[in-house]
């Protein structure tokens, strides 16, 4: 994480496990020195109570209850899409951008370029690409005209 500019930002995700509000304070300190955001996956209300940049709702997250929540104006609420239908259901849950996925890592959601850009093309919110990319295909996003990228692999 040493390496990453300040347009970056981490998304903390754990499904499996209970949250760990020790590690997930380390981390908030850590990132606001190196002046990163970060954002809590799943996890509206903690995120609110910690005083993070956001918070990152998954595709499969399909209730509206963090609507009932004030928030700052910084806070920033990041969603993710695999269809048409899950990007309504962002849209109505009021995110500021939207990650589609996954454009260049061939699995369930597989997308590609061209699939991408139609399915980026029916949202006014602006769209981050997600999944498979690589310093081999780091071209290729110039073509998607998005808001920006994220990945795993391509930062480890």
């Amino acid at each position: 994480m040493d390496k990453l500019d300040n347009y970056t930002g981490v998304i903390y995700r754990n499904y499996k496990d209970r949250l760990n509000l020790k590690e997930i304070i380390k981390i908030k300190e850590y990132c606001k020195k190196k002046r990163i955001r970060f954002y809590l996956s799943n996890s509206y209300k903690i995120a609110l109570k910690l005083g993070l940049d956001g918070a990152y709702i998954p595709s499969f997250n399909k209730n509206f209850r963090h609507l009932n929540f004030c928030t700052k104006p910084s806070f920033s609420i990041l969603g993710s899409a695999h269809n048409l239908k899950e990007i309504r259901i962002k849209e109505q849950q009021c995110v500021k951008f939207i990650f589609i996925s996954s454009v260049f890592k061939k699995n369930k959601n597989y997308l590609g370029t061209y699939r991408f850009r139609i399915l980026k093309n029916l949202t006014l919110k602006k769209v981050i690409a997600l999944g498979g990319f690589s310093k081999t295909n780091k071209k290729k996003i110039n073509l998607l005209k998005c808001s920006g990228f994220s990945g795993i692999s391509y930062f480890e």
